[in-house]
């Protein structure tokens, strides 16, 4: 057995030995359920390990999140269903069908041509019936919201529905802007949520458009803010003064000497 593979069985052995009559109260006590907050949480500590650079910390994390997929596989094999090497059969069953390029005698001319064929073998695998399944369909519905329109956006222009210039893009942002100033104005609240709910959309449509990531933007300015707002906390402290004790004017003021000293 190779190395990779006795890994493999050591840790299924763990996981089973856990959930065993006398293994681990809390781990036997978790379901698909109850699981579910910890799996998502392991996977941003994955995405704050990339972003941090740290290879080791990246592996740990690695390790956290392999161990949820193990555990709903352990929890799935007692409850008769699938197991483990049911989910790896699976994985690389479809990694070689979408891949026809690379397993089969398809050929194609670039990575753009790879995902219009990845979509196009998605799209036929979920159709039900006679209707075929709609080319945005099957995005997880718990999805954060930015990444959902990104990939919904996406999509829709892997099909040829797309702005053909950034012109025409901004056009569109401008009109949105416009959009919600009248809704504003008419003081409907209705038409407000509805009016800034387009604008986010388009803000997204641009960063899709350049081919930036909305979600990634989003937080790397989110981190800036911060801290620069934390430069600012460190000088209103220095003066023995509150917030409130200082105007806008002034806060701006250490505003932009926080982002001087960056």
């Amino acid at each position: 057995m190779s190395k990779t593979g006795e890994a493999m069985e050591r840790l299924l052995g763990v996981m089973h030995r856990l959930r065993a009559p006398d293994g681990c109260p809390w781990d036997r006590e978790q379901t698909h359920e109850s699981l579910k907050s910890d799996l998502i949480e392991e996977a941003y500590e994955v995405i704050d390990a990339i972003e941090g650079g740290n290879v080791s910390h990246l592996e740990e994390e690695l390790g956290d999140l392999l161990l949820q997929v193990v555990f709903h596989s352990q929890i799935s094999k007692e409850n008769g269903h699938f197991e483990f090497s049911d989910v790896a059969d699976a994985i690389a069953e479809k990694l070689e069908r979408r891949h026809p390029h690379v397993f089969g005698e398809v050929t194609v001319s670039g990575s753009g041509e790879v995902l219009q064929n990845w979509d196009a073998i998605k799209k036929a695998e979920k159709a039900e019936g006679d209707k075929p399944a709609s080319i945005v369909s099957g995005i997880p519905k718990h999805l954060p919201a930015l990444q959902k329109a990104h990939q919904i956006q996406k999509r829709a222009a892997r099909a040829g529905f797309d702005w053909k210039h950034i012109d025409d893009v901004f056009d569109k942002l401008h009109e949105e802007i416009e959009e919600v100033k009248e809704a504003i104005k008419r003081e409907h609240e209705d038409d407000i949520r509805d009016e800034l709910g387009d604008l986010l959309f388009s803000v997204v449509n641009v960063s899709r458009f350049m081919g930036h990531n909305p979600e990634e933007l989003l937080n790397h300015n989110i981190k800036k803010f911060v801290r620069r707002f934390q430069a600012v906390e460190d000088k209103v402290h220095a003066t023995g003064k509150e917030f409130k004790a200082f105007t806008l004017e002034e806060l701006d003021a250490f505003w932009d000497q926080a982002k001087a000293e960056e």
